[in-house]
């Protein structure tokens, strides 16, 4: 009997992780008639300043953290595929101070394209990751969709005094990145069957790397602001500190973390979408240096899926932070610039 052969998943979606996402301008012209700011004096975190999950105080010592993340394949293996999605979900926790308690899976697959054996394979990868999280998979919601589909409701607890939200980065903080970019890059050189096995490790070992840090970055004194990096690149998620905290941010090119592969392929013109549109959505607010090439520009608004963390803290405080992100396994994390006082810009330098 002749095996039947699947199509690669990538094959199956026409984008893939955290490029899928809607650029940050048609995200907000779709949004612009949506309340904000609900007057509920539990609610603590909401959407008004685009952080990363909505965050309900419960008693005087809880807080529910809760969000929601998913997206079309960015790997052709499916165990990694739901490596990854899960622990791309889970990172909003991490990003608001919380730890995850326990996940919802989201599922949607084309029914007659993918075998069933495939979609345990994704289900079983993610499950892997929650449970290393602490965070098991309870329950979720299925649909037969036209493109493959995976990711979480993720669910944490964080102290009401120790939430970390993007907004309240202060002039003279240090800006740190907690892993290198180029994830989006290397997903378009995936879909064109032109990266290495090198780089396709180096793509799954920073893509399943949850972000703990994220959990203890309250204990440190002089943390003022985190965020994780994702689907709208470095420059798209510094734009929405800036916006909420009401300063100047400065990046130091040549300082910010790179997939060495990434660079290279970026050069030879290997890029997402998804980079032009995160682009077009902060144009106005960058300071971009004269003569800037489009390959340079590129990496600092490459999609990231399951990307870092990014952190502003003071500078006596850097050290401790640089320290608890090497412990815990991100030892690409550095300084990438600071935050001056100033009207809402980013600077690259």
């Amino acid at each position: 009997m002749t095996k039947t052969v699947e199509p690669r998943l990538t094959s199956l979606a026409h984008g893939g992780g955290c490029g899928c996402k809607i650029a940050p301008n048609v995200l907000k012209d779709i949004l612009s008639e949506m309340p904000v700011g609900a007057a509920h004096r539990a609610l603590l975190v909401d959407a008004s300043t685009s952080d990363d999950a909505a965050v309900y105080q419960v008693s005087d010592e809880a807080a529910i953290v809760a969000t929601t993340d998913f997206f079309m394949p960015i790997v052709d293996d499916p165990y990694d595929f739901g490596r990854i999605a899960a622990a791309n979900a889970l990172s909003d926790v991490y990003a608001m101070g919380g730890r995850p308690i326990f996940t919802l899976a989201l599922v949607g697959m084309p029914i007659g394209k993918m075998s069933p054996a495939t979609i345990r394979s994704i289900l079983a990868g993610g499950r892997s990751v929650c449970e290393a999280a602490g965070a098991p998979v309870a329950g979720g919601h299925s649909i037969d969709s036209a493109e493959p589909i995976y990711g979480l409701v993720a669910l944490g607890l964080v102290h009401p005094k120790k939430i970390l939200r993007n907004a309240g980065a202060r002039p003279g903080d240090a800006l740190i990145l907690g892993k290198p970019l180029g994830i989006g890059i290397f997903s378009a050189a995936l879909k064109r069957e032109i990266l290495s096995e090198a780089a396709y490790g180096e793509m799954i070992a920073s893509t399943t790397l949850l972000n703990l840090p994220g959990a203890e970055l309250s204990s440190i004194d002089g943390v003022h602001a985190v965020t994780d990096v994702t689907g709208f690149g470095l420059l798209g998620h510094l734009c929405e500190v800036v916006r909420a905290s009401n300063v100047t941010a400065i990046v130091e090119e040549a300082a910010v973390p790179v997939f060495e592969a990434a660079r290279a392929l970026a050069e030879d013109g290997v890029k997402t979408g998804a980079s032009a549109r995160n682009w077009a959505s902060v144009e106005e607010m960058v300071d971009a240096p004269a003569g800037w090439p489009d390959w340079r520009r590129d990496l600092l608004t490459d999609p990231q899926t399951s990307g870092g963390l990014l952190v502003a803290c003071a500078p006596e405080s850097a050290g401790a932070v640089l320290a608890l992100f090497a412990r815990l396994g991100h030892t690409s994390a550095g300084v990438i610039g600071r935050v001056e006082e100033g009207a809402m810009r980013v600077r690259v330098a």
